[in-house]
């Protein structure tokens, strides 16, 4: 969501640090917020004025009208006001239909006025731009301030001046104040452009000789400037409404929300109820809140949210765990239920979220089953079946009972279900699977040499038209054509000062897209690409419909794509010059750009004439800079669709990004070629639940359009519905609305003024809202409704008055639409036509491998390591759970290297073979290579790897060859000494025998540590104390042929694999023979070549040359003739 409403504290804090203005702001930061928890001792001290000052104290938990509640105490000195608060702290209160308790208060001091001295001052936003009201009677009697205070509209960019404020807004205050007021009001016009507000009132404002009081502050700011704001901000608390508590779980889910790309909302409204919902959608979620307090269920509704945007599997699982928590605390008499609904997904894998929903399901089975709850399942979109399969499942092994359906039942009709209303079918009939879609019946590869580029019904003659209706201005319809889009002051004004008005701004097209539209796509969204380019390929285009992508975080290449069965190559362009300068066809941008970038793209995208529609996908763009945007694409006549959209989709021509879902939707739908059907909506999901509902109900979609879920959308419907309108194709049009301003009533309008003429089914969603008891905050930024007007209830009903087809509810959506269709084709407006059969398109094979249709051998194996979830798995186990369980380094070298969670000792012996490895001196041949490279000005890297080349026999590698050689003669029951006969005998060393600075009078205490701990903490070091034996043998004929550190690793190694218990005899002989063991010593001394590197290059070491003096030339003597 957009707009947030802040505390009256956290406004007036804002407010005194960064308003700029010449008149003196008193009382600045002299307030005191008051809770049961509250020190008063400690609260004197740190404002003293408390005590000496008369006060005025009340709750500052967003309730409207204290003053007339009674809810404000004045003129109290410190005593006073907590006897006033004895009465009212922690007690329960009712203000409209919401009951709250009250437990947040503000004390400030007590301004002495009088009545003349009270002002009002508010400031909004609204699509064109700010409206500053003032009114020069304040305070709690101010009335109707709408209809009283005088209004000054600073348009979108505009500044505020001193002087408009003092013409338009002071001409009933007192001369000696104006001057005072009108440098407050434009400070405070600043301030409230600057930290993006867009709502603020002050009642009252008072003025005296000393300067300006803020008495009562309301204020909302737009949450998703935060990006910008925060240097201001700070982190700011949004307070619920007045009658909803501040649950941790809700806080717990915001937190998901900030920190994921996807979106996540839980609003908990009566958690001892009944009915739960977890809805895939902004706009599915209310239509599902709807239908369930239609159906009377609005008091045991527990919760409403939504998930979207493609959450990750983990995600999911959190999201859905936490409802189960919370469902599963109380129990209910009659049992509960849980709706797992949704439309039918754009992009969203339907099965990989699922799979979090079944893993929580899971994990409450026991609580699910013990308070009886049914779940209800409704979803489609991509992979939706092999999700709807794994939903069963879990039904059928958890014994929990679990109903599922797919895109073949209406999308809310398993809420009658679930509340009795209606039948559950045993076996509901189930689409046909994705890939049967995707399978031409006449398994023809080959494109159909025709298909249709017009309307799907045949077009008619002019004769059988509907007659042009006459405006209330005497116009016909058809002379307003040259009006376009959009249509101004459609509400409030005539048709000429809207056609008047429009003419102000550039003329956008009626028609955005066409068969050989072409678009560039800002970012790398190959996948949104490749679902385009399939789309134009079942459409039957000639050529793809993106031209190229633009991505500023590579260089300019070319990348791959299938059109087809054939793969071809797309440009894409570090800047967007390049990509409009080598493709001057391109009328089309498709910017997935991020709410921070998006802005700016879109203001670079306008600077090029050709473009002439922009669909922005991003959502939470600050309102601010979408009103820029907006205003400079009326003056360019540009078109935007967004933000915050999937975009819209032409059957036949084109489609936005991956509006329509995968291929088997746009094929199940039948968006691969006309219809007679135009609709717009400002859901992305819904819309695809639309393009599902009109293809099962007609002859399918024509065009469709998500103008987005922003308050102020790039587009409104009413841009829409006249292009609509003005297309001959387009014989019905389908709008669905929603809660929240006041756009659907310019359809009332131009129905009534007869410039719209063709059949509109129109629907509102939200209804629901006007039953809560408190003000709820739906998925979409723009679902709210400020006023009664902006209500779903109301705008339905004003929609049916005007003339539009408008169902009881969206249960009846579908039959209505049918309804008009048929009325349509029975009186011949519509001819239905012979269908013609797409081409057939190839899966993608990951998808295809997503399904489960298809397998191939892997090239690689693996079975150590996994990061394809959520998170890393090492050997099974989470990365988490590594850190949790503090295994250290010793610990996840045992899960890579030897696939087993080894004793603690096991992996602190490991850590300490790696520490007395790490280094030995710079004189040693690894060591040495390592610096010779390093002062030869080579990278880490490549010294890295000159050291480790030399590691073999003769130079740490002896681990391996040591405990094989020990092993074989301990393994083959040969005494000590017949082992030391034996390899001289052949002629051999004795690997990890031998040192060549210590010995048995100069012990190595890297040995020594070691044997400390193996004999303290192994259970068992047979092959350690047979090495000992033999180190008795050789160091009595020479002192320093002692058991080195290599060689004292290699047998304690053994040790440890044959008696940790861990594994089997062979496996632990298997990790010896293949080298495992000087793995440790490759590991370890890596930490000190790495040190002499840095160590070189620290010292700025030059090119080492080594000195003739310590080399001995031996070259043949001269050879006289």
């Amino acid at each position: 969501m957009s707009a947030k409403a802040i505390s009256e504290q956290t406004g007036k804090e804002f407010l005194y640090k960064y308003i700029c203005t010449s008149a003196a702001v008193q009382n600045r930061f002299r307030y005191a917020n008051v809770t049961a928890e509250t020190d008063w001792d400690g609260l004197t001290q740190e404002h003293p004025w408390l005590l000496t000052e008369r006060l005025v104290v009340k709750p500052d938990q967003l309730i409207k009208r204290r003053g007339k509640l009674g809810l404000v105490g004045i003129n109290l000195d410190l005593q006073g006001v907590r006897e006033w608060l004895k009465a009212r702290l922690m007690r329960e209160t009712t203000v409209g239909k919401a009951k709250g308790v009250l437990k947040n208060f503000l004390i400030e001091p007590f301004v002495p006025h009088t009545q003349d001295g009270e002002f009002y001052a508010c400031i909004y936003a609204t699509r064109e731009g700010d409206h500053v009201l003032f009114h020069h009677e304040g305070g709690v009697e101010v009335g109707d301030v709408d209809a009283k205070a005088h209004r000054l509209m600073v348009a979108v960019d505009e500044k505020l001046s001193e002087d408009q404020v003092t013409e338009q807004l002071l001409t009933h205050v007192p001369d000696d104040k104006k001057q005072v007021l009108a440098s407050f009001i434009v400070g405070l016009f600043n301030f409230y452009e600057d930290l993006y507000f867009t709502y603020l009132e002050i009642n009252p404002l008072v003025v005296t000789e000393d300067g300006v009081y803020i008495l009562d502050m309301a204020a909302k700011i737009d949450a998703t400037a935060d990006y910008i704001c925060k240097a201001k901000w700070g982190d700011v608390e949004f307070p619920p409404p007045f009658g909803r508590e501040a649950y941790p779980e809700e806080a717990y889910i915001a937190d998901l929300d900030a920190k994921s790309g996807a979106s996540l909302k839980l609003t908990l409204l009566n958690p001892q109820g009944r009915i739960w919902t977890m809805v895939a959608g902004g706009g599915a979620s209310v239509v599902y809140s709807d239908t369930i307090c239609d159906l009377g269920g609005v008091d045991e509704l527990a919760n409403y949210g939504e998930y979207s945007g493609a959450p990750s599997e983990q995600q999911t699982y959190d999201y859905a765990k936490t409802i189960l928590s919370l469902m599963t605390r109380e129990k209910h008499s009659l049992g509960k239920v849980l709706i797992i609904g949704g439309s039918i997904a754009n992009f969203t894998n339907v099965a990989a979220t699922f799979k979090g929903i079944v893993r929580a399901i899971k994990d409450y089975q026991g609580p699910l089953k013990e308070h009886e709850v049914t779940i209800f399942v409704r979803r489609g979109g991509p992979n939706y079946q092999e999700g709807l399969r794994v939903m069963g499942e879990v039904g059928k092994t958890t014994g929990i009972p679990i109903h599922v359906f797919g895109t073949e039942t209406h999308m809310t009709a398993i809420v009658g279900m679930a509340l009795g209303y209606r039948p559950i079918p045993n076996q509901p009939p189930m689409d046909s699977h994705t890939a049967n879609f995707l399978l031409n019946a006449s398994n023809s590869a080959m494109t159909p040499a025709t298909t249709r580029t017009a309307s799907f019904s045949e077009p008619r003659t002019s004769n059988d038209a509907t007659p042009a209706k006459k405006s209330k201005a005497g116009l016909l319809a058809d002379s307003l054509h040259s009006i376009l889009w959009p249509l101004k002051n459609v509400v409030t004004g005539d048709w000429k000062e809207a056609q008047a008005s429009a003419g102000c701004s550039g003329a956008k097209p009626t028609t955005l897209f066409r068969k050989h539209t072409k678009a560039i796509v800002w970012g790398m969204q190959t996948r949104a690409v490749q679902g385009m380019l399939d789309f134009d390929y079942v459409c039957s285009r000639d050529e793809p419909s993106v031209a190229a992508m633009v991505y500023p975080f590579t260089g300019d290449h070319k990348q791959k794509f299938y059109w087809g069965h054939k793969e071809i190559l797309l440009p894409v362009y570090k800047n967007m010059a390049d990509a409009m300068k080598k493709h001057p066809e391109v009328d089309v941008l498709i910017s997935f750009a991020s709410l921070r970038s998006a802005f700016d793209s879109t203001v670079e995208a306008m600077q090029y004439p050709q473009i002439h529609t922009i669909a922005i996908i991003a959502e939470g763009i600050p309102e601010a800079q979408t009103r820029k945007m907006i205003k400079m694409a009326d003056e360019k006549g540009v078109a935007i669709i967004g933000p915050a959209t999937v975009g819209g989709i032409k059957p036949g021509c084109f489609k936005i990004g991956n509006t329509g879902g995968m291929l088997d939707n746009i094929l199940a739908s039948k968006l691969y070629r006309p219809g007679s059907v135009a609709y717009v909506s400002r859901s992305g999901g819904m819309s695809n639940e639309l393009n599902n509902i009109i293809s099962r109900t007609t002859d399918g979609v024509y065009e469709g359009v998500a103008i987005g879920g922003d308050r102020y959308p790039g587009s409104t419907f009413m841009d829409h519905v006249l292009r609509y309108q003005d297309t001959p194709g387009v014989k019905m049009i389908v709008m669905l609305g929603e809660i929240g301003g006041t756009e659907e009533y310019k359809i009332c309008h131009g129905i009534r003024e007869g410039r719209i003429t063709k059949p509109v089914v129109c629907w509102c969603i939200g209804t629901c809202a006007t039953m809560f008891a408190s003000e709820v905050q739906f998925g979409h930024a723009g679902a709210c409704a400020n006023q009664a007007s902006e209500t779903a209830v109301a705008k339905n009903q004003a929609l049916r008055d005007a003339g539009a087809y408008v169902p009881k509810s969206f249960d009846e959506l579908g039959d209505v639409i049918s309804t008009v269709y048929d009325e349509l084709v029975a009186n011949g407006t519509i001819v239905p036509s012979q269908e013609v059969p797409p081409p057939t398109v190839p899966m993608d094979y990951s998808w295809a491998r997503e399904l489960g249709l298809i397998r191939k051998p892997a090239s690689f194996m693996t079975s150590i390591c996994d990061e394809r979830g959520q998170e890393l798995i090492y050997a099974g186990m989470p990365i988490t759970e590594v850190f949790k369980e503090e295994m250290g380094l010793g610990g996840v070298l045992g899960l890579l290297w030897f696939q087993r969670r080894l004793p603690r000792y096991a992996c602190q012996f490991i850590e300490m073979c790696l520490m007395v490895t790490a280094d030995h001196g710079p004189a040693v041949s690894g060591a040495h290579n390592t610096i010779v490279c390093a002062r030869a000005g080579k990278d880490l890297i490549s010294s890295l790897t000159s050291g480790l080349l030399t590691i073999g026999d003769r130079f740490g590698g002896a681990l391996d060859a040591a405990a094989k050689q020990f092993s074989k003669a301990f393994d083959s029951g040969m005494l000590p000494m017949e082992f030391v006969n034996k390899m001289k005998k052949d002629g051999k060393l004795i690997m990890g025998i031998g040192h060549r600075v210590k010995s048995i009078n100069n012990p190595d205490m890297r040995v020594q540590i070691l044997k400390d701990f193996v004999k303290q903490h192994f259970p068992s070091s047979q092959l350690l104390d047979y090495a000992l034996d033999v180190e008795k043998i050789t160091t009595s004929k020479k002192p320093n042929l002692i058991l080195n550190v290599d060689g004292f690793i290699g047998v304690s190694f053994v040790d440890l694999l044959r008696t940790c218990g861990g594994f089997t005899r062979d496996e632990a002989d298997e990790f010896v023979e293949i080298g495992a063991l000087n793995g440790i010593f490759v590991l370890g001394r890596s930490m000190g070549f790495i040190g002499h590197y840095l160590d070189q290059k620290r010292l700025k070491q030059g090119l080492y040359r080594h000195p003739w003096d310590d080399i001995s030339y031996v070259l043949p003597e001269h050879m006289s003739m």
